[in-house]
């Protein structure tokens, strides 16, 4: 009788305390291999990611291909880490799978959005609306590229500021690229005063406009009467530059048109008015 009690003492959950200790051996060294696996993969994820930047860069690629390449390389490297991962500790990954396909519907409506910025930075680099460096509008933001990722495309502003834009909108929407063309043309809309000499406007803002040297005289400068506003005879004024000088030239004619009107007789700068006239009842 004290044999059997002393036989099931050994027992736990039905098992010897060594086949115990087997299994607990057996699962530390499959986490500690796990763990190995998980940690290289994620070096090799990095490092296989700046080899096919590196190979892309020699072969003279687009930077936003560049970026891409990079990214999607790094991702499917730490998609294939976590399953070697699984399988290691000892999940079945057919069972992972068919869970996965049951519940396809909901993931993919879950990730949805997702897989649209996906799609988008694909069509981003095969019909290329911009690349890296140039200046756009899209989404109501505006900056230059600077990165074009697997999910978002990155603009750096002027006052230096990171706008990240999801690449499905983006592919989707109106982008305006300031940087496609090497021309672009500086509109000005400049009001004097009613009774003014118009002729003596006119002559005035052209002599400003050719007064800069990287104005192009081809197509020649454009100075009409636009309209004739409720406070202001306005002028429509349309010059070209290149596309680098265009800030440039749009501040200095602004400075000097100003300085000029307020010099030159005849001539002067009108603000909003309004007259009113009472008439009064006896």
């Amino acid at each position: 009788m004290p044999e059997t009690t002393n036989a099931s003492k050994e027992l736990i959950f039905g098992y010897s305390q060594q086949e115990l200790i087997d299994v607990a051996v057996d699962i530390g060294i499959n986490l500690l291999i796990a763990l190995v696996i998980l940690i290289i993969g994620l070096r090799i994820a990095k490092f296989a990611s700046k080899m096919v930047k590196k190979v892309l860069e020699k072969r003279g690629s687009d930077k936003g291909l560049i970026s891409f390449m990079g990214s999607l390389v790094n991702g499917l490297v730490k998609v294939l880490t976590v399953v070697t991962v699984f399988s290691q500790i000892g999940i079945e990954m057919t069972s992972f799978v068919a869970i996965l396909g049951a519940a396809g519907l909901a993931i993919g409506m879950a990730f949805s959005g997702t897989l649209s910025n996906f799609a988008g930075g694909v069509i981003i680099l095969l019909l290329k609306p911009f690349k890296v460096g140039d200046y756009i509008e899209a989404q109501g933001e505006s900056g230059t590229v600077t990165e074009i990722q697997i999910f978002h495309t990155i603009l750096l502003t002027p006052d230096n500021k990171t706008i990240i834009l999801p690449n499905g909108p983006v592919s989707t929407g109106n982008v305006t690229n300031y940087s496609t063309q090497d021309t672009r043309r500086v509109d000005f809309t400049f009001g004097f005063g009613y009774g003014e000499d118009l002729k003596l406007a006119k002559e005035t803002v052209l002599e400003i406009v050719k007064s800069h040297p990287k104005v192009m005289q081809d197509p020649e400068p454009f100075v009409r009467l636009g309209s004739l506003g409720d406070s202001s005879v306005n002028l429509t004024v349309r010059i070209w530059s290149k596309k680098e000088d265009y800030w440039d030239i749009h501040f200095y004619v602004n400075e000097k048109v100003y300085e000029k009107f307020e010099e030159v007789e005849g001539l002067s700068i009108p603000f909003p008015q309004m007259d009113v006239h009472v008439d009064q009842e006896k």
